[in-house]
Parts: C-alpha cells; sequence; structure tokens
C-alpha cells in the first residue's frame, strides 16, 4: 500500500509539473521536466534500493513496509528536498516595480 501511495503522488506530481510547465515555459518545457523526474526516479530508485538492501534484509519491517517499501520512502524524501529546491519560488529575490524585495 506505502508503495502505492508513493507512486502515485509522484503522477500527481509530474501532472502538476507537466501543467506548469507548459502554461508557464513550452510544451517542450513540459516534456523535458517529465522526463528529468522518471530519470531521477529510476536512477534515485536503484541507488536507495542498493543502499538499503546493506541495512535492512529484505523483509524489512512487515508486510507493508518491506525493503522496497522503504527505499521508496527513502527516495520520496530525498526527492523532496531535491524537487523543493529545484522548482522553489522562482520569483524570490527579484525585485518588485517599487524596488523592494519580494
Amino acid at each position: 500500500m506505502i508503495t502505492a501511495l508513493i507512486f502515485t503522488a509522484h503522477l500527481i506530481f509530474m501532472a502538476v509539473i507537466f501543467t506548469k510547465k507548459w502554461q508557464d515555459e513550452s510544451l517542450s518545457s513540459a516534456f523535458i521536466n517529465i522526463a528529468l523526474i522518471i530519470v531521477l526516479f529510476a536512477v534515485g530508485w536503484s541507488i536507495s534500493t542498493s543502499v538499503v538492501k546493506i541495512f535492512i534484509d529484505e523483509k524489512g519491517f512487515g508486510i507493508q513496509f518491506d525493503s522496497d517499501a522503504i527505499a521508496l520512502t527513502l527516495l520520496a524524501v530525498g526527492e523532496y528536498f531535491f524537487y523543493k529546491f529545484y522548482y522553489g519560488d522562482e520569483k524570490k529575490g527579484e525585485l518588485k516595480s517599487d524596488g523592494k524585495e519580494n
């Protein structure tokens, strides 16, 4: 169930980013951002699985929280901070027309 929630959260996140980039920039930018998310997810999942298998056996902590769910949770936490930095408020630090910072 945890795995399904993480995959669903990624699909919703991809839809939001695709729509935002398509409206703000262009369709090609939206597809490039989706490709970035997919590549980072695939590579991050394999790396987090390798790290988790060093410390935790395949059974994990129970039926719902096995080693794959732990790896996906670790990946989701890492991705949260990365995407918060990458897709953060892009207008932060820009000056308004009156000369004051946002």
